[in-house]
């Protein structure tokens, strides 16, 4: 989408004011949600809470999801299927909660 490529061409500078709507999904360690390495995320580290995935954004960026997630801090350590650039994963713990947050549409804040 083109928020997609706004934020991957740093039109959105962490630290500023600037925040994007975003797509925001979720996801599990369930070996039909990912690789054959379903406990370790794309850059090396054990998947855990503040887990996320973006294909957008560069491994290490820090973000809040101030409307669904309050103060928690995300940091992107893991990437999605090349077909879904225009969303961010969020790791949870269990496939249940993942499939009880579903989709949801929400600020990004870059930090």
């Amino acid at each position: 989408s083109v928020d997609s490529v706004l934020l991957a061409q740093n039109k959105i500078i962490p630290g500023g004011s600037a925040s994007k709507e975003i797509l925001v999904t979720a996801y599990s360690s369930s070996l039909d949600e990912t690789d054959s390495t379903p406990f370790i995320t794309a850059s090396g580290t054990n998947v855990r809470l503040g887990i996320a995935a973006a294909n957008f954004l560069p491994m290490g960026t820090k973000f809040r999801l101030p409307e669904i997630f309050g103060e928690q801090v995300f940091t992107v350590e893991d990437r999605l299927d090349s077909r879904f650039n225009d969303r961010v994963d969020i790791w949870m713990d269990s496939k249940t909660d993942a499939k009880e947050f579903g989709q949801k549409i929400g600020r990004m804040e870059l930090l």
